[in-house]
């Protein structure tokens, strides 16, 4: 590969191509079925994949077939093959549906106002996923444009993601015969540590996710009369939390929620945090005064990605201060994440998690957990020499400085599924979400030259493949 030659043609392509579909993207307001129960009628989705499909048609790649698959009630899948030489098959992911919109964007930007400033796309879904699609087409453009082999190409795009990728599973099976036995999957989901250099995930974090209710009361109470007598729903949510979650250290109790951290995986968070320094806490917009939970850096990324921790992400019972009364209220429900270390068994926690919130409730209170949902986190195999040398090679050419390697602290929940479909692949798990970018929040951006150089980075890799698969 040419790799100038390259990066010009993707760089081209991105200013005069890609920034403009992404515009028209970020504008759609289509959100995950979890979050738009009107998904099947109004059109969103169908108008995300549509956008997609007709940038992909008027590329004209060489060798492709590309088709859209909708069955009724599942979401649609974009799916691209592209013809290649010798037997290797490698499969590329990426996504379209967006999280919600959120509030608490700065004055001049929206979830669905694509805006550019400092070199940044802002607007929901740009980086989470939508970029994915059109970086795969132009990373297999520049390979045509120089004549360079590469394997067998099979890209699915689903719109199922941000809910959990329940419709992927099934096209998998649909498709098993027309994607084969792939000897490496790149999924351009993830995250990167900085926008200096190409970032590779070692690990994803699982998660368990439910509805904890405590109800002392069939109705409200002047707070007066039943303060004293009737303990209230907050302070036994707070007393159930604790048997979960040490409330001074954050620090999660129950020892079936941990595990031993491989000691690969601890030398990797080192070295991880070497590498960024103070940025890893620094990028969060702390409020002034506010600290990390510790100054060990290393220890920060530790717990970032290979311990479990509880977020409490949402409420129902309370009402808004402003319409906040002397009253005890009913109850208090509280909406639950607890992150998993990544090589723990999801399904065996939701069982556990369960009966650690309900049994025995304190004074007698109506208690449930409830909604329960878990999905297991994801270890990457080690990668192939030929592998670790390309990507490093890669980074070195399109960013300036050698590639590394970290584990994430959310989750990608297929990626265990297609880590057992396909035990014998290789994985590139990569991202454009680095410090602040700020994916499911307000003001969420796409770092338009990280895309680029990342979008040369796969090409480079996809080079390499075709000697090796």
């Amino acid at each position: 590969m040419d790799a100038e030659q390259a990066r010009m043609k993707i760089d081209t392509c991105w200013d005069n191509e890609i920034v403009p579909a992404l515009v028209r993207y970020i504008q759609i307001p289509n959100q995950s079925p979890d979050f738009d129960p009107a998904w099947q009628t109004n059109g969103l989705i169908h108008q995300a994949v549509e956008l997609a499909r007709d940038w992909v048609e008027k590329q004209q790649i060489p060798g492709s077939r590309l088709e859209v698959l909708a069955p009724e009630g599942r979401t649609p899948l974009l799916l691209l093959e592209v013809d290649g030489e010798g037997d290797g098959t490698v499969l590329l992911y990426g996504h379209l549906d967006k999280q919600p919109p959120t509030e608490g964007w700065e004055e001049g930007l929206g979830a669905y106002l694509p805006v550019i400033r400092d070199g940044k796309l802002y607007g929901r879904g740009g980086a989470d996923d939508g970029y994915a699609v059109f970086a795969t087409v132009a990373a297999i453009k520049a390979l045509k444009a120089q004549g360079i082999k590469h394997p067998r190409l099979v890209t699915l795009i689903e719109c199922c993601e941000e809910s959990g990728s329940n419709d992927l599973e099934y096209y998998v099976d649909l498709l098993a015969a027309r994607i084969g036995t792939p000897g490496l999957v790149i999924c351009l989901d993830s995250g990167c540590g900085n926008y200096e250099q190409l970032w590779s995930t070692a690990s994803l974090r699982g998660v368990v996710m439910g509805t904890l209710t405590v109800q002392v009361l069939t109705e409200g109470v002047h707070s007066g009369d039943a303060s004293g007598i009737v303990p209230s729903s907050f302070r036994i949510a707070r007393q159930l939390l604790s048997r979960l979650e040490d409330p001074v250290t954050g620090e999660i109790l129950p020892d079936w929620l941990k595990v031993e951290i491989p000691p690969h995986r601890v030398d990797e968070a080192r070295r991880t945090a070497q590498v960024l320094g103070t940025s890893i806490y620094e990028s969060f917009p702390f409020v002034p005064g506010m600290r990390p939970v510790t100054s060990d850096l290393a220890e920060l990324m530790l717990n970032r990605t290979w311990r479990p921790t509880l977020s409490v992400t949402g409420q129902q019972g309370m009402p808004d201060v402003e319409q906040a009364g002397n009253v005890l209220r009913p109850r208090t429900t509280l909406k639950l994440s607890v992150r998993l270390p990544p090589t723990l068994d999801a399904d065996r926690v939701v069982a556990r998690l369960k009966t650690l919130l309900e049994q025995d409730p304190p004074y007698g209170a109506k208690v449930t957990f409830e909604g329960v949902d878990g999905a297991s986190g994801w270890g990457a195999p080690k990668l192939a020499p030929w592998l670790g040398a390309a990507v490093n090679e890669a980074s070195q050419a399109f960013f300036g400085r050698e590639a590394c390697y970290m584990g994430e602290g959310g989750s990608i929940p297929f990626m265990g599924m297609l880590g057992e479909r396909f035990p014998q692949a290789q994985f590139l798990i990569t991202g454009v979400l680095g410090p602040q970018s700020n994916a499911h929040g307000p003001n969420e951006f796409l770092h338009l030259q990280t895309a680029k150089n990342l979008t040369a980075c796969v090409a480079y890799v996809l080079e390499r493949c075709h000697a090796e698969l």
